[in-house]
């Protein structure tokens, strides 16, 4: 090889491994390269130098030159630093270094950028704070990457914070790369039109993607139209970009608002726009935020022809979005699919055409702004300088999120008296005041307060005095009274100088937190620049050549459909009709389960349950019946009816759909986290088969489980897939030799009937019958609600019972938002139950003593701590709640019923919590001040960790907690008993007169005068078949009381009545009865020989038809009488303390009169008893509900209820259920009322007709289950062929598995 070559060769390699240095793994340019130190002292400007050897040319990292570094005269907040890259760069990192053998550097500092050197921009991190970290002495160098890259010419660095021990003092270097561009440039009158012949294929997603600024805050940018006459527009309206959608050539309206994005995008700087239109969706992408919205049917094979930009430039038969409003602007890199617009307009193709005057480059007008950061801001500006013309005119503009703040001010002295221009309920106002009185006062404009430019002219000339608001009239005022102005005046704008100031300015209103531009005085423009170089007037806290405005609500912070509103400041939701609470609506305001809510103490009715708490899933409308055994949810459809077919020969197949009252996501939520479900599937039929045999095409099927649903071909009661029935898994089908009943296809009505329990088939969403066409074929069909019971979620627990022991889970994200709910029980006074670490971040609660409970956490904001105090010790083995939350705007800690205790987030602090290691459960890392206790129902973000599948491969920790009676039991009431299970508890009412969940319900009933309840007190060896009367009184003998305990309700207006008599086998009795006085009197006769001892209440005109309760204790000779809230009365027996050989209790009329005088034997009782308890007997109780032999009733009982029953007709039927109102209208741990609002008079024909309808029901019923029975009775003997029964025996009302209703019950003896 020659030399030559070699030369080339190694120049090559060197060009090579230059360029491939360049670059990074992937071969995509590294953008780090330095880009201050080659640049010339010319590039570099500040606000002012200590001298001329601190000057901001020598402010380079690792230099020397100078007194090594750049000084401002004034180390105040005030002071900057400036570099001119010299065009449009890609900055990706920034470092900073104290000036060279100095105690000067900086501590922190805000990072501004400029494409002009005008109208600067604050770079910020995560979105809020705007702070970078400095340096800790002046040799390190200290780099900042920037989360994005930032595309700028100018950057401009102010000091924050600096060495205490020294001032001011700076090195600086920047990192990036070089940035082209093609740019395009719109004067409102100009557009361009690009004709796209090249079509997408169907599966390629199209992509439009461009940058914009603008200074206006409306013009169309973009409109795209396609085939079938729909079109996309794409247009900026006050501020923010909507994406709209248009049909037709004569549509006549603005379109379909597809999506609305962004915020304060005519800022005059640059954004970034990307449409993404796949098939099913449209992704719209402004900066840094992404929203997805489904498209209409119409767009999903649509694709782009025509692309006018900046202007609707169409065939002109749509009607324009924004009609006269074109986009005046520039526009850069506006790219379709992979192909570059603006380069096709540069090169003239035929493609484009270019309407109006369409330049490429982008020339800015320069709009100098002040930004008024706090209440502490004022800027002070000198008078008139003519007074001669008589006439003053002040224009600006302003824009604040805020509805109040004083805008202008100006005093004379000599005269007293005052000019306020201000804000007040975001109106603007006028106030002129001489010597303490108001003097004028003019009011314009309003929701001034929205964030948008508003431009106000003040002008005063002769007689007129005016203030105008966006160019409209406004208000205008004739009056003599002229300005106090002169060219001895000084203006105060947003505010005052501080107190001790010798300036006289007074501000009775909020200080101004805004942005002002374009300011004149007398039609002169005020230089805002000299006022930033101290050349002209004066200013505080104010931030020159800049608008720092923010909208915190763009992207909301507000979850769940909660309504954003800000100041200039913070921002607020309003959660009032979301379902949710808190700062930010994260937190839901309803219990998951109905589980929850019995356990909070609630019974049967209509409720909200979410079912991920804080999740997606919205809340839902359920009934929650609330039984002995277990608590159900019912979720009804469209149609739970008894439905029947007529046999029809025009169609082959009935076909129904099934709508629920829950959304899908909440359907499959409720049945995944309840441990059974079922849903009631009957097909009663004559002549009409169902699956007729295991092979070929079933005749009917259905169609269940999540999602669409899967087709099932089963039948309730039976297995999946298996085409049987529930009599044949019982083998009782009517024919062997079919696995359903139906199937036997006999001419007489039989049934298949039965539950749906396998929870990946329900719910049943649609049902096909296919047997009914033939002549003869009838058939009735029933879907009931779906029931649940359960709550896996609320139940999983795992106890610990080591201090090192401890479960480990997935790193929890909550970056923004993070809630955290348990429940705990331990006998221990400190312990962890949570904590997650990051890098600096953490979160973590824990039992920090028996009374006290800390929610700690770590943002990079520095460590906060909500603590709650009870006052109570927490270690008594009783479960209590816990629920902490942390969002953007503060942290909130709830323990039991205690006060929530919440701290403030910093403002504009970092917000996002970064955590990376392992969740610790029970423990920390450490294994230090792990809990011993339980931990129950665990739920982060709405989601429940399976503590229990972890704890059993776990040591140290043990799945499950048994023991809810030390914390439910309270809820049993009136001597319910409070039964241990191993998910949850259950109340026992055996030994009470009441019943229900909590033996909370009355047992009550309507009896007339010849009604009577005798309860026949058994011994045990009754049971071995003697009868009652062969019994020897040794037997009765040991039955001997000493004392009773005697408790019931009545409402009546009989006197004299009877309401409860105890008989002994001695012919000693107890009585209790209301005399013909009215009043309650208790009589008593112990021994045989001595006379009856009558105790009477003072309690007057008890029979007045009002529910009263009485309690009667006897102990020994003492008795104590108590009738509803009036004071006790107490009594003494003088006769014998001890009633012997008791041999029953009877409520009403006497049926035996042996040794009761005659006037007494007679007496029965009209009226209502409830709740009768005789010690531990409930007789009432044994009558109505349990069907004790020992207990015989004579005449007519009718269950009603004492509470609302009319004595008018006390066999009333009774309504105690009603539906809920809407979401967050009443306190959530209570049964929604009122959610369906009828006409009373409605209400009484509905149930008379209910009534009605029920008896016939109930009629035809027991007649059809008769003659069923004898046919099944007949089937088994001798086998012999159904007969006809052509009836159709079946009621369309929903039966047993339906919301139980409040029916009387009636026993005929």
């Amino acid at each position: 090889m020659s030399l030559g070559s070699k030369r080339l060769g190694g120049i090559i390699a060197l060009i090579a491994s230059a360029l491939l240095g360049s670059c990074g793994a992937d071969g995509e340019e590294v953008c780090d390269n330095p880009l201050v130190s080659s640049l010339p002292p010319s590039s570099f400007r500040s606000s002012s130098q200590l001298s001329s050897s601190h000057g901001p040319g020598f402010a380079k990292v690792n230099r020397r030159e100078g007194a090594g570094g750049w000084s401002p005269l004034h180390s105040d907040k005030y002071q900057w630093l400036e570099v001119d890259l010299g065009r449009r760069t890609q900055i990706t990192a920034v470092a900073t270094q104290g000036r060279y053998g100095s105690s000067d550097w900086l501590m922190a500092y805000l990072l501004m950028f400029s494409d002009t050197g005008h109208n600067w921009r604050q770079h910020r991190q995560e979105d809020s704070l705007g702070a970078f970290p400095g340096n800790t002495n002046a040799d390190t160098v200290v780099q900042y990457k920037l989360e994005q890259p930032v595309i700028t010419r100018y950057l401009r660095l102010i000091p924050l914070d600096w060495n205490p021990a020294g001032r001011i003092g700076l090195r600086l270097e920047i990192y990036g790369c070089g940035y082209s561009s093609d740019v395009t440039s719109f004067d409102g009158n100009s557009s361009l039109v690009f004709r796209l012949s090249a079509r997408p294929s169907r599966t390629a997603m199209e992509i439009i993607a461009l940058k914009f600024k603008t200074l206006k805050n409306s013009g169309t940018l973009l409109h795209a139209e396609g085939q079938r006459d729909h079109s996309l527009n794409l247009v900026l309206e006050k501020g923010k970009l909507l994406l709209y959608h248009q049909q037709g050539v004569s549509s006549l309206s603005g379109g379909q608002l597809l999506v609305s994005l962004g915020s304060l995008l005519d800022d005059q700087h640059w954004h970034h726009v990307k449409l993404e239109r796949l098939s099913t969706h449209l992704n719209l992408t402004v900066d840094k935020n992404t929203q997805q919205v489904h498209v209409p049917a119409e767009l999903s094979h649509w694709h782009v022809h025509t692309l006018s930009v900046a202007a609707v430039q169409s065939h002109g038969l749509q009607k324009p979005i924004l009609p006269n409003r074109n986009f005046h602007g520039c526009l850069e890199n506006l790219i379709y699919n992979d192909l570059n617009l603006i380069d096709l307009a540069k090169r003239s193709s035929t493609q484009v055409i270019v309407v109006g005057n369409v330049t490429f480059s982008c020339s800015e007008p320069v709009s100098v702004a002040v930004t008024f950061t706090d209440s502490s801001s004022f800027l002070q500006l000198p008078g008139l300088t003519s007074e001669s013309s008589g006439i003053v005119s002040i224009t600006l503009q302003f824009r604040t999120w805020n509805r109040a703040g004083l805008l202008l001010t100006f005093f004379q002295i000599q005269q007293e008296s005052s000019v306020f221009l201000y804000l007040s309920e975001a109106r603007l106002r006028l106030q002129i005041n001489k010597a303490g009185r108001t003097l004028l006062e003019l009011s314009a404009g309003s929701g001034l307060n929205d964030g948008q430019w508003h431009s106000v002219e003040l002008t005063s000339k002769q007689d007129h005095l005016g203030i105008t608001v966006d160019k409209d009239e406004g208000a205008t005022a004739h009056t003599s009274i002229p300005l106090p102005l002169t060219s001895d005046s000084q203006l105060f704008f947003g505010g005052c100088p501080a107190q001790g100031s010798s300036l006289e300015c007074r501000n009775p209103f909020r200080g101004f937190q805004g942005c002002l531009r374009l300011l004149t005085l007398d039609g002169h423009a005020v230089d805002l620049i000299k006022v930033q170089q101290r050349l002209l007037g004066n200013y505080s806290h104010l931030q020159i050549d800049m608008c720092g405005i923010i909208d915190r609500c763009s992207p909301s912070h507000c979850e769940h459909g909660g309504k954003c509103t800000q100041s200039w400041s913070t921002f607020h939701c309003n959660c009032s009709s979301s379902g949710y609470r808190g700062a930010t609506c994260h937190s839901s305001t309803y219990e998951q389960s109905c589980e929850i809510y019995k356990h909070k103490g609630n019974t049967s009715g209509h409720y909200y349950i979410d079912v991920d708490g804080s999740g997606p899933v919205k809340p839902q409308l359920v009934y929650c019946n609330v039984t002995e055994d277990e608590t159900w949810v019912v979720i009804h459809h469209n149609n739970t009816d008894m439905t029947r077919i007529q046999s029809s020969d025009e169609r082959n197949q009935h076909f129904t759909h099934f709508n629920y009252s829950s959304e899908e996501e909440q359907l499959a939520a409720i049945i995944s986290q309840s441990e059974h479900c079922e849903q009631e599937l009957s097909y009663h039929c004559r002549r009409s088969r169902l699956f007729n045999t295991l092979d070929g095409t079933p005749f009917s099927w259905w169609v269940g489980g999540p999602g669409p649903g899967q087709v099932q071909t089963h039948w309730g009661g039976a297995l999946p897939g298996s085409r049987q029935c529930w009599c044949s898994l019982q083998d009782k089908c009517l024919d062997s030799s079919y696995y359903c009943n139906c199937d036997a296809d006999y001419d007489q009505w039989t049934n298949d009937s039965g539950l749906i329990t396998h929870k990946e088939t329900l719910p049943v969403r649609s049902l096909v019958l296919g047997d009914i066409h033939r002549p003869g074929s009838e058939a009735a069909y029933r879907v009931g609600p779906l029931r649940c019971h359960g709550d896996k979620n609320f139940w999983n627990a795992a106890f610990f019972d080591r201090k090192t022991s401890y479960l480990h889970f997935p790193t929890f994200h909550g970056e923004l938002n993070a809630d955290i709910a348990f429940l705990f029980k331990t006998t221990f006074s400190s312990g962890v139950f949570l904590e997650n670490l990051g890098i600096k971040d953490f979160i973590r609660i824990e039992l920090s003593s028996s009374t006290e409970i800390v929610f700690s956490f770590d943002v990079g904001n520095g460590p906060l701590e909500v603590r709650v105090k009870t006052g109570l010790p927490m270690n008594d083995n009783r479960w209590h709640s816990v629920r902490a939350e942390r969002n953007v705007k503060e942290a909130s800690l709830r323990v039991d019923g205690f006060p929530t205790a919440t701290q403030e987030a910093p403002a504009d602090g970092l917000i996002h919590l970064q955590l990376n290691s392992q969740l610790f459960i029970g423990g920390t890392a450490s294994r230090q001040r792990g809990f011993l206790g339980c931990i129950r129902s665990l739920q982060l973000n709405g989601v429940t960790l399976d503590l229990e599948e972890r704890a059993k491969i776990t040591p140290g920790v043990r799945p499950g907690c048994p023991g809810h009676c030390s914390s439910y039991g309270g809820l049993c009431q009136n001597q319910g008993h409070c039964m241990e299970k191993n998910n949850g508890f259950s109340c026992d009412c055996s030994q009470s007169a009441f019943t229900g969940a909590f033996c909370h319900e009355e047992v009550s009933a309507a009896f007339k005068s010849t009604t009577s309840i005798t309860y026949i007190l058994k011994e045990p060896n009754e049971l071995s078949g003697k009868k009652p009367g062969t019994l020897p009184p040794s037997i009765h003998s040991d039955i001997t009381l000493r004392g009773e305990n005697i408790s019931l309700s009545f409402r009546t207006s009989q006197t004299p009545a009877l309401l409860l008599y105890v008989s002994s086998f001695y012919k000693e009795y107890l009585m209790l009865l209301i005399n013909e006085r009215g009043e309650l009197e208790l009589r008593y006769k112990l021994h045989s020989s001595r006379d009856v001892e009558v105790f009477s209440s003072r309690v007057m005109n008890l029979a007045d038809r009002c529910l009263h309760a009485v309690i009667i204790r006897r102990q020994a000779e003492a008795v104590s009488v108590q009738i509803d809230q009036n004071p006790r009365e107490d009594f003494n027996l003088t006769s014998d303390v001890e009633f012997n050989s008791i041999t029953s209790v009877i409520l009403g009329r006497l049926q035996e009169t042996d040794g009761v005088d005659a006037e007494s034997a007679s007496l029965g009782f009209t009226g209502c008893l409830s709740g009768v308890q005789f010690n531990s007997i409930s007789p009432l109780k044994a009558a109505l509900l349990h069907g004790d032999s020992r207990v015989v009733v004579t005449g007519l009982l009718v269950e009603s209820s004492c509470v609302s029953s009319s004595l008018a007709d006390p066999y009333a039927a009774e309504t105690t259920h009603s539906l809920s109102d809407q979401p967050g209208s009443g306190d959530p741990g209570q049964p929604l009322v009122n959610a369906i609002r009828s006409d009373s008079a409605l209400i009484g024909g509905v149930i008379a007709v209910v009534i009605f309808l029920t008896v016939a029901a109930l009629a035809i019923m027991a007649k059809f289950i008769c003659s069923r029975k004898e046919t099944y009775r007949d089937r088994e003997v001798k086998a012999a062929q159904p007969e006809d029964f052509n009836e159709f025996p079946f009621s369309s009302q929903a039966d047993s598995l339906s919301i139980p209703s409040e029916n009387q019950k009636e026993f005929f003896i």
